[in-house]
């Protein structure tokens, strides 16, 4: 796809700023529920060993799968791969076969404990997640719809599976320095984004959708951090585009805005969950 948000190149722009910006507190509590849910696969792991074959006891070692949906490139898995302290395997779920294929570009062929999926998040169901620890998810959230967001929380809880869904835009924009029609700009692009799905809801409707199916749900902030320079030049052009495209008295402005983005400093806001359905029994 080459629409904003999609491109590989704004992709590995932005990868950087997602990086610093990802909520690293809320790896605690997840460490501790993996751990205590893959203490419990070694219980019966070792519960279930046959005495007569020792041999046995290092192959039934079990990993944490991890199913990363929209991965796009893999930049959530470059974060999260390692920080977690367990053995891991990832499971890459994108629509685009292109961006998959970037994803595994750079990895040797027949790279263990890495696999690839397209596929459509709406389609999701708990039976997919048999067998996965984890799901996870970046810079998604706000462009699905309400409905798709609903797929993947039943999703979670019927295979209950905890979620750390990262990078969900909460519609806030601050620009040093601050320009008069700032406020005007963001609720425009807010309204654009909510014609295309959640947008600035999402973190809202997502926690909430946990909630009410049980699970305990953590959020923190995760706000980009700009400084000058080509992402933040980018971005401003796509918000400002986007806000034009709602509200077209806007444009009359816009160039004043484009001609100082080799000066803005943005704090763009994003935020962080973490849902972690009731165990299961």
């Amino acid at each position: 796809m080459t629409a904003a948000g999609f491109d590989p190149e704004w992709l590995a722009l932005r990868e950087p700023a997602d990086a610093a910006a990802r909520a690293a507190d809320l790896l605690d509590p997840l460490r501790v529920v993996l751990a205590r849910r893959l203490g419990a696969v070694l219980a019966r792991t070792a519960r279930d060993l046959a005495p007569e074959t020792p041999g046995d006891s290092g192959k039934n070692c079990p990993q944490v799968t991890i199913r990363d949906l929209g991965s796009g490139t893999g930049s959530m898995r470059r974060w999260l791969s390692g920080r977690l302290g367990v053995a891991e395997r990832w499971v890459l779920q994108d629509r685009d076969p292109e961006l998959l294929a970037l994803a595994t570009r750079d990895l040797a062929a027949g790279t263990d404990g890495l696999e690839v999926r397209v596929a459509e998040i709406g389609a999701l169901t708990g039976a997919d997640l048999t067998g996965t620890s984890l799901v996870t998810a970046s810079a998604l959230l706000d462009v699905l719809t309400a409905g798709e967001v609903d797929v993947l929380v039943d999703a979670c809880v019927e295979a209950g599976c905890p979620a750390l869904l990262t990078l969900t835009v909460t519609g806030s924009v601050e620009l040093d320095p601050p320009g008069p029609f700032d406020r005007r700009f963001e609720a425009a692009f807010n309204r654009h984004q909510r014609c295309r799905g959640l947008g600035p809801d999402a973190v809202a409707h997502v926690t909430a959708a946990f909630e009410e199916r049980g699970a305990t749900v953590l959020t923190r902030p995760s706000p980009w951090r700009l400084e000058p320079g080509p992402l933040t030049e980018q971005w401003l052009r796509g918000w400002v585009e986007a806000a034009c495209e709602q509200e077209p008295d806007l444009a009359e402005a816009a160039p004043d805005y484009l001609r100082r983005a080799g000066e803005l400093k943005a704090v763009v806001g994003h935020a962080d969950v973490l849902a972690i359905p009731g165990e299961r029994t």
